[in-house]
């Protein structure tokens, strides 16, 4: 592979493939409820990014009767339990610990991936992380960062509701309890330019994240976003658009930065633009092929 994919770091680091559950344990988020705000990120849909997701509330998982899970048949400790749907570290510490600890419990998962906003990352929810990693050591913990992009104009413009030092603080103290960190960036934010991408690549790159998710931005139905692109607001990307500025964002990343996704999911029920995205398997297939041919490795531009 031109690059670190997901399945090749479980293969390095576990000796076998890992598959993702999704679940919604029922969170809400603070850009939404009017703690920051009530809108929410403007490409965010009704679903809280959790649209295939699992109602989760602390139950034993049994993959073989969940649809969507590719491979239900893998086996117990072949699973990661993928707290996906909106905030899920925003509600009391009582409440995490209980969902949190029942996951580490299940023997059906090998860890859990948690994703979140930096600005709910307190002292308390980081002393839990702590405790939770040091009380199950046979699993593991990470936490997924949405921070789409590293332009403030741009945060501002798509309702992200925090600044880039909070990011960092974040960053900073999962490191400093060892928890791994996998951000989500966002390729063709309104009014972004090539090179502004390039610049939160080498920003992820510098801070040696551990794991990154290039997300194609998708417009879904009942956003803001598709208000505004309806208005003639911007364009989104077509694929070779896209294929160009992915193959320069890889080639940016450091090698050591485990790339969990290079386009992503959109709920075709959902999905307004791009619609050539629908197409997953030929999409990956021409990602391939442009590194290919344009002799393209992770970190081959690295600064």
């Amino acid at each position: 592979m031109r690059y670190y994919s997901f399945p090749d770091y479980c293969m390095n680091t576990f000796g076998r493939k890992l598959y993702k559950i999704p679940l919604d344990a029922s969170f809400t988020c603070p850009n939404r409820d009017g703690k920051i705000s009530t809108g929410g990120c403007i490409f965010c849909g009704e679903g809280g990014s959790g649209d295939f997701a699992l109602k989760y509330s602390g139950q034993k998982l049994d993959p073989e009767k969940i649809p969507y899970v590719r491979n239900p048949q893998a086996g117990p400790g072949n699973f990661i339990g993928y707290f996906q749907a909106y905030t899920n570290t925003y509600a009391p510490v009582n409440v995490l610990r209980n969902l949190f600890e029942r996951a580490l419990e299940d023997d059906a998962l090998a860890g859990i991936s948690i994703a979140t906003r930096p600005d709910c990352m307190d002292g308390d929810v980081l002393s839990l992380l702590e405790e939770l990693k040091n009380r199950h050591p046979d699993k593991f913990i990470w936490i997924e960062l949405g921070l789409q992009t590293i332009h403030e104009e741009t945060a501002r413009f798509i309702n992200r509701g925090y600044p880039l030092a909070v990011f960092e603080e974040c960053l900073n103290h999962l490191k400093q309890i060892g928890i791994p960190v996998i951000v989500h960036i966002i390729i063709g934010l309104p009014h972004e330019t090539e090179e502004m991408i390039y610049q939160t690549v080498n920003y992820l790159s510098d801070k040696k994240i551990d794991g990154i998710k290039l997300q194609l931005l998708h417009v879904l139905k009942n956003t803001r976003l598709s208000q505004l692109y309806h208005q003639g607001e911007f364009d989104v990307l077509d694929e070779e658009e896209y294929l160009k500025i992915l193959c320069g964002c890889i080639a940016r990343l450091d090698r050591d930065i485990v790339i969990h996704r290079i386009t992503g999911d959109g709920n075709p029920e959902m999905l307004e633009a791009p619609l050539w995205s629908l197409q997953k398997k030929k999409v990956l297939n021409h990602i391939g092929h442009a590194l290919k041919i344009n002799d393209i490795s992770q970190g081959c531009l690295r600064r």
